[in-house]
């Protein structure tokens, strides 16, 4: 299956970067490039693109609005995000998490990150290099004065991966740690999601952190104060 992507940048070099790089690979093609954010929400909504990158700061609105209303709550099938960021001067990426972004891609990765975050976004489990992911997440994502029980507590299970997604773990690197299988990790996961009322793995790693149990290594089921 080819992945369609929309490439949302007001720098017309890092379009035609972005563009070279993705077009050399024969499961993507890039259907469009915006080069502010009024453009790009009007052609993902005409286009129906699988996966649009994103920049933080664009004129006419930024990548946190775009998010919002391409991917925000009750958008029906939206397109997978990922926010192009510098990382260090962008504080308000968390932003774009919460709009509905499910991914982040430095500005100045290398092609074969690029490739990597697309291919990720596509599949909607997008925290393309996990280890950046944490980065970002240490630095922006404030946690809360006392933890969020969800409504249905998680497993001892669950714990485990939603620490491990925190951390920035990839699927495989969860059932080896913990000696399942990869659909067993993905069906957990799924459970996640559903309990807490999150759209993405992104959103896990962010309530672990906010909650306090990404650098927790005793949290057990239930134990979420």
């Amino acid at each position: 299956m080819t992945i369609r992507v929309l490439i949302a940048d007001d720098q017309a070099m890092v379009r035609s970067g972005f563009r070279l790089i993705l077009q050399s690979q024969p499961d993507i093609t890039v259907v469009a490039e915006a080069g502010d954010g009024l453009e790009a929400v009007a052609l993902a909504r005409e286009l129906r693109p699988d996966v649009a990158l994103v920049d933080i700061r664009m004129p006419g609105l930024d990548g946190i609005e775009v998010t919002r209303a391409l991917a925000g709550p009750g958008i029906p099938r939206p397109p997978h995000i990922v926010i192009v960021t510098t990382f260090d001067t962008d504080e308000y990426v968390y932003g774009a998490l919460r709009a509905g972004a499910t991914g982040f891609l430095l500005k100045d990765a290398g092609p074969a990150l690029l490739i990597e975050a697309v291919r990720a976004a596509s599949t909607g489990e997008a925290l393309i290099s996990p280890a950046v992911t944490v980065r970002l997440l240490q630095h922006l994502v404030p946690p809360r004065p006392h933890a969020t029980e969800p409504p249905t507590p998680l497993s001892e299970r669950e714990t485990q991966i939603t620490r491990s997604i925190a951390r920035g773990r990839t699927n495989h690197e969860i059932a080896a740690e913990l000696f399942i299988s990869l659909s067993t990790v993905k069906t957990h996961i799924t459970r996640i999601q559903d309990k807490l009322g999150l759209r993405n793995r992104v959103e896990i790693a962010a309530w672990a952190w906010e909650n306090r149990i990404a650098n927790s290594s005793e949290t057990s089921a239930g134990d979420l104060e």
